[in-house]
């Protein structure tokens, strides 16, 4: 991962910026992409650029793999629903502003969202 500097006029590029040949002699397995985030956060390094290759993997998932990945899905479904909420809403507007500016507050609703569907989430299966 690198941080990228475009070049004047250019604000961010998003998208394959080589793409391997799939046929024929020059085919190659790479492929460089660049990214721009455009999710909120609190980092000013929002371009990327990556080159991403073909791999297979060699080992099947472990349990504690499904586990994380089963988890990420529950909690996703969760701030997805939860932030469309009406009747949460005001609530946790409220709450996240209080704690907003504590030393380990999140800075961000979504990464609110995420923390307290998180903690409900572990909560339920511990």
């Amino acid at each position: 991962m690198a941080n990228v500097d475009w070049s004047a006029g250019i604000d961010s590029v998003s998208g394959a910026l080589a793409k391997p040949s799939k046929h024929g002699p020059h085919s190659c397995i790479k492929m460089l992409l660049g990214t721009h985030r455009t999710a909120a956060t609190t980092n000013d390094n929002c371009t990327r650029i990556y080159i991403r290759k073909k791999v297979k993997r060699s080992t099947p998932l472990s349990s504690r793999e499904l586990l994380v990945r089963g988890r990420f899905a529950a909690v996703s479904a969760a701030v997805k629903v939860r932030a469309k909420d009406l009747m949460q809403i005001s609530d946790d507007q409220a709450a996240f502003l209080a704690q907003k500016d504590q030393p380990d507050g999140k800075k961000t609703m979504k990464a609110y969202l995420w923390k307290v569907c998180g903690d409900e989430y572990d909560a339920q299966h511990s």
